[in-house]
């Protein structure tokens, strides 16, 4: 992992306020919300815009000590970046993102749930790829249905039920093309006896879903309360064709307006 160094001092996001979706939009409304225009945005193309950015992505990884859980920087600025543009669309209502990252081995800790306003890590724990995506790792992704491969892109929580595997959690896949079809796939967050150490030991690997992200199910009731309810969850792979408008980096940049510098420092 890289070490990052503070460009300025301490900066804290800045949130567009707005009213919190009340049921699920079609990802294509959902893009367009967040890829429109604004007239009132700052110069997203600045180098201090650009620098504030980087000083807060860095300071959340520093102070969560993701570098000591082999988060990947690059993915971790990628998953903040679909956060503050969901964000920005009055998408989401927790301060919470969930990163998936499928470009690690099962055997690995690769999910990672993050209070971005604490600055915290709250989890990290194993979760299982779709059978159709591989063995130990993942390397095969689709939006269609029946293939049981995971799906690439940025979901938002929704709802909780009861079903075979217990306590599941509803996703809104909100990537047109990569995950928008999550909801009639039933891809959900769900507890899994085949994820667990026993299971790696065993088999070498664990075991794999549908195409849901599995968990372990000692963590499942709690990482469903904490993460359900319009929270992001960013699912990162290997696959080179997946290209997603959550990714506009100046976009996201909009977020640091300079007029409300000091107003934020003292949050740090």
């Amino acid at each position: 992992m890289r070490k990052h160094s503070f460009i300025v001092s301490g900066i804290a996001a800045v949130m567009m306020a707005g009213s919190v979706l009340l049921s699920w939009t079609p990802d294509t409304q959902l893009t367009s919300k967040v890829t429109g225009t604004d007239s009132a945005a700052v110069t997203t193309g600045s180098s201090s815009g650009k620098a504030l950015f980087e000083e807060y992505v860095t300071s959340i990884y520093e102070s969560a000590g993701l570098s000591g859980t082999k988060l990947d920087f690059d993915t971790f600025r990628k998953a903040v970046t679909g956060y503050l543009n969901l964000k920005q669309g009055n998408l989401v209502s927790k301060p919470l993102l969930t990163i998936v990252d499928f470009t690690r081995s099962s055997r690995e800790k690769r999910l990672w749930i993050v209070n971005l306003d604490d600055k915290k890590l709250l989890f990290n724990s194993l979760v299982a790829h779709g059978q159709g995506s591989g063995d130990d790792m993942a390397q095969s992704f689709s939006n269609v249905a029946e293939t049981h491969q995971s799906s690439l892109g940025f979901y938002v929580t929704d709802d909780t039920y009861i079903g075979k595997h217990g306590l599941s959690l509803r996703l809104n896949g909100v990537d047109n093309g990569y995950n928008s079809n999550a909801r009639d796939r039933a891809i959900v967050l769900h507890g899994a006896e085949y994820v667990s150490e026993q299971f790696i030991a065993q088999h070498g690997r664990l075991g794999r879903s549908y195409g849901c992200p599995a968990i372990p199910v000692d963590l499942t009731n709690k990482i469903i309360g904490v993460v359900k309810g319009k929270s992001v969850i960013f699912i990162n792979g290997q696959d080179l064709r997946y290209n997603s408008a959550f990714l506009d980096q100046d976009k996201a940049l909009s977020s640091f307006n300079q007029p409300t510098v000091a107003t934020l420092q003292a949050k740090i």
